[in-house]
């Protein structure tokens, strides 16, 4: 899309936004994906805009997604914290094109978002972690090799990467799980195009290069978020060992079940770590 027009489209969001939900100014902006849309039900005083509204948002295609940009506030009383909830996301899969989340990142950094906590459900490559496990994104490997940033003019589209994840958020979200409860792994997360899972040798070349879950999101939003200048905080939502691992046949819905079962636990760790960030 041409520059000018998506920043046209962007402030067209920020202004109906605005507009629906005045006063509302979260600095912490949060993407669900499968199996995470549980802490939704936790937003105070929600006001709700669907993505058809909002000219810089995508149009969703895949299960499982809401479509939904929800505001409001998410914490105990006296800690209550402003969010902003996007029930769903564009898969680059879907199209081919890695920036399809461009346009609604780029109006949460405008409407003034600080951070990003991207959250989805992936594969696990570790038999330590098996379905039904969370963990917590320390780094990425970007194996498509794609960039939702290729149209972008000057320097500032060489983002430094060297610290994706903010380690900071991540040790608060580390001690937040550990005070609520909830069981929270740490490792490196590899993004591969999809829709198809992956084959037993590409598990195993990704266990080679030292990723732990494997998923078809994530990388594209984290770097768009860090050009946009956001911190990034990411939580993965295991729901199937890899290729090859198990005898289990992979499929999107055994990931939708899977993410199901998991909900009320990845509730539980979200509604510990929002109140809980230094933001």
């Amino acid at each position: 899309m041409n520059p000018s027009a998506l920043q046209q489209r962007i402030d067209a969001s920020v202004d109906h936004i605005r507009r629906v939900a005045p006063g509302r100014c979260p600095k912490l902006a949060i993407v669900l994906g499968s199996g995470w849309d549980g802490i939704a039900d936790l937003v105070q005083e929600p006001v709700d805009i669907a993505y058809a509204d909002l000219p810089a948002f995508p149009v969703l295609g895949v299960a499982g997604h809401a479509g939904t940009l929800r505001l409001g506030q998410i914490g105990p009383a006296g800690h209550l914290r402003d969010v902003a909830l996007l029930r769903g996301r564009k898969h680059a899969y879907e199209t081919g094109d890695a920036a399809g989340m461009k346009g609604a990142i780029r109006t949460l950094a405008a409407l003034g978002c600080s951070t990003l906590l991207l959250t989805n459900a992936a594969g696990s490559l570790e038999p330590h972690m098996p379905p039904g496990s969370l963990m917590l994104i320390s780094d990425h490997l970007n194996i498509v090799q794609r960039t939702p940033l290729h149209d972008e003019p000057g320097a500032d589209r060489f983002v430094d990467m060297g610290a994706a994840y903010d380690a900071t958020l991540r040790d608060q979200a580390a001690a937040a799980a550990v005070e609520a409860g909830v069981e929270l792994h740490e490792g490196v997360y590899a993004w591969v195009m999809g829709p198809q899972f992956e084959t037993p040798a590409e598990i195993r070349m990704l266990r080679a290069l030292g990723a732990q879950a494997v998923g078809m999101s994530t990388v594209p939003e984290t770097i768009l978020a860090r050009h946009a200048g956001l911190q990034v905080l990411g939580l993965s939502m295991l729901t199937n060992l890899g290729a090859g691992m198990d005898d289990q046949a992979l499929s999107h819905a055994h990931t939708l079940h899977t993410a199901q079962s998991t909900a009320a636990l990845a509730a539980t760790l979200l509604a510990a770590i929002v109140p809980a960030l230094s933001l």
